[in-house]
């Protein structure tokens, strides 16, 4: 080969490994979706989405503020049931069960508010939280090749005990915006299992680019899908929605 040629060879390969690093990758999401200025001055979202549960429409809202606060709004048989929510101090949910509402224990809490940063993006400003995020290769998700990037949160605790706290993100190759969310569950009857998010069809809101499809649930066992019929970006809200509830 002639040394011209060779040259080139090299040229290509160390510009095609630069552009597979995970830093480039996560500076391209960011440009492709909006740009990191806008993301950093987004103070809170709401999304009005409709779940598909066995062929059933069920209407939910979410709501999730930069101060961490937040909530999940199901409406069922004309109930609200609200799931997740945050108000700055105490996390809790209504049980499905008896429709209470019910605080969640201390472990779940810490474990919650150790995250709270993480809005609008866990990818934005990782490293000065502490985040490490690793580029694991390509692979290729449902035909369509994507970068996996692995992130490592700080730890959480598991009935008292350190665990790794690590999600995996699959980003489309040609777009840059992730596709699929892994991580694996912790504790309770799923444990074990791999939590898995899918995300399509993105659509611009205000010049930030959000997933108006989604769905949620375990691998290679089946997911719900949950599709988003509106997006405000920082929405008006009544602070007294994120409150526990009291007994009357």
């Amino acid at each position: 080969m002639k040394l011209k040629n060779l040259l080139l060879v090299v040229f290509i390969g160390c510009s095609y490994a630069k552009a597979q690093t995970v830093d480039e990758i996560i500076a391209k999401y960011f440009e492709n979706t909006g740009g990191v200025e806008k993301w950093k001055a987004l103070q809170g979202v709401k999304m009005t989405a409709k779940l598909n549960q066995q062929g059933m429409e069920i209407p939910l809202v979410i709501l999730q503020l930069k101060d961490g606060r937040q909530l999940t709004s199901v409406n069922f048989q004309g109930k609200e049931i609200k799931q997740g929510v945050y108000d700055g101090t105490t996390l809790w949910s209504h049980n499905f069960m008896n429709m209470k509402a019910e605080k969640s224990d201390a472990e779940a809490t810490e474990n919650f508010k150790q995250d709270i940063g993480e809005f609008p993006d866990p990818f934005l400003n990782y490293k000065e939280r502490g985040l490490k995020a690793e580029l694991m290769g390509k692979e290729t998700i449902e035909g369509t090749q994507t970068f996996k990037v692995k992130l490592t949160k700080k730890p959480i605790k598991v009935d008292g005990k350190q665990e790794d706290n690590i999600a995996f993100y699959y980003f489309d190759a040609e777009n840059f915006v992730p596709l699929v969310t892994e991580s694996e569950i912790k504790s309770g009857p799923m444990k074990g299992s791999i939590s898995q998010n899918k995300m399509s069809d993105y659509q611009d809101v205000n010049g930030l680019l959000f997933p108006f499809s989604l769905s949620q649930g375990i691998k290679d066992k089946g997911t719900q899908p949950i599709t988003i019929t509106a997006i405000e970006l920082n929405p008006k809200f009544d602070a007294a929605a994120f409150a526990f509830p009291t007994e009357k």
